[in-house]
């Protein structure tokens, strides 16, 4: 049986199923194993790993600690009184705005691929190409935001590092806008959301696409690249505080177990702390030479868990408002055994998107795709609910077939 426990309960003999951290921040080469010296212990307590998931079937167990079912749904009711708050309302459908953002995608993407290039000549970035870039992405999210960010959920291994510099940027745009500030703030967060991974143009390819896990040496070099990065922006004087902040601060954790000045709380200011919220969302969400991505919709409740300890609460749960509980793209099972993708949010009701359906559970075959209001009631394009979020590998669909709708 899997129960979620806290890491100071861990003892030799008990069986590691999830160290239930992005991958990017744990010491160790995988994610199950069973534990055999208070060494491995102190090594998962001092990356600021503070719950993971045991199996008691393969190791020691801890009576009273809840099966992580439980601990699944405890995270999902509290998940639901979160989603009383309005999202971003949108101006445009989603397939109109669909045409745009694949432009946008492909400029943003070339551009970051550039500024990489220019940094391993040693070549300032330059900014007045870079700012364009950013007020294209920023007025495609005040147009319709799940159009590019769903279309950024998909990424291949060739061109990932680029593509997710453009998601921070994305992300980072909306959450801005969700949070009403004001317009220049939002466009220097742009900015460093754009730029935050320009260190890693000096990070080997080697290391940088490895297919499978870094060593202790690999990950040592991959967390200079904030500094690396930082160092690179400043011979640029036009850049501004905001974009270097971002840029030297986005792998902070409140709990001070981040990189790379450890430093905690509200020592990592507030863009610093949004920009390591969306980071880790992209991150997890895309599908790496040997990591799969998680569902945006599981994303999000991993990054809810974290926030206990590695995130401001707060803007967790303001993020989760920004994009949605189950966001544009995500797959869902209807009451109804329908399964359908999200594309567009409603604009009060985060628990009532619309859903294109385009499968039937129960009778096992495709059915002609259908927007269901999920807002509306029974024979108004209603009448159904969302019991659950979907993994695609499971039932081996791709749901961006279904999610350019006009």
């Amino acid at each position: 049986m899997l129960k979620k426990v806290d890491s100071s309960q861990l003892k030799v003999g008990m069986y590691i199923h999830d160290l239930s951290c992005d991958w990017m921040t744990h010491p160790f080469v995988r994610n199950r194993f069973l534990l055999t010296s208070e060494d491995e212990i102190r090594k998962i307590i001092s990356a600021g790993i503070h719950d993971v998931v045991i199996d008691n079937d393969k190791g020691l167990d801890v009576q009273d600690a809840p099966t992580l079912a439980e601990a699944q749904a405890a995270t999902e009711r509290e998940i639901v009184e979160i989603a009383a708050k309005s999202p971003i309302v949108t101006r445009v459908s989603l397939g109109e705005e669909m045409k745009r953002a694949v432009q946008i995608r492909h400029q943003a993407s070339t551009l970051v691929r550039t500024v990489m290039q220019d940094a391993r000549l040693g070549k300032a970035v330059e900014l007045d190409q870079v700012s364009p870039v950013v007020e294209n992405i920023t007025e495609s999210i005040l147009r319709n935001p799940g159009a590019l960010v769903g279309l950024l959920r998909i990424k291949n291994k060739d061109d990932y590092t680029f593509l997710h510099s453009v998601s921070v940027c994305t992300l980072l745009v909306a959450f801005c806008r969700s949070r009403n500030f004001e317009a220049e703030r939002t466009h220097q967060a742009g900015l460093g959301g754009l730029l935050h991974d320009t260190g890693k143009a000096l990070v080997p390819d080697k290391i940088l696409n490895k297919p499978g896990p870094l060593t202790d040496e690999e990950f040592a070099i991959i967390k200079r690249h904030p500094k690396d990065g930082y160092d690179i922006l400043l011979k640029s004087p036009e850049v501004g505080p905001i974009p270097l902040d971002i840029t030297l601060h986005h792998h902070e954790r409140r709990d001070g177990s981040g990189y790379p000045d450890k430093l905690g709380g509200d020592g990592i200011s507030e863009l610093a702390q949004m920009a390591a919220i969306v980071d880790v969302y992209d991150a997890i969400t895309a599908d790496r030479c040997y990591h799969k991505g998680m569902s945006a919709a599981a994303a999000l409740r991993k990054i809810y868990e974290w926030s206990k300890f590695h995130f401001n609460p707060q803007y967790a749960q303001e993020f989760m408002r920004c994009v949605g509980i189950y966001p544009v793209g995500t797959m869902v099972m209807l009451e109804s055994g329908r399964l359908g993708v999200v594309v567009e949010p409603h604009e009060t009701n985060l628990l009532a998107p619309k859903v294109n359906v385009f499968f039937n559970t129960k009778q096992n075959l495709y059915i002609k795709p259908e927007m269901v209001d999920l807002s509306r009631g029974l024979g108004f394009g209603g009448g159904d609910k969302i019991v659950g979020h979907e993994s695609p590998s499971k039932w081996n669909v791709d749901p961006m077939r279904f999610l350019s709708l006009s």
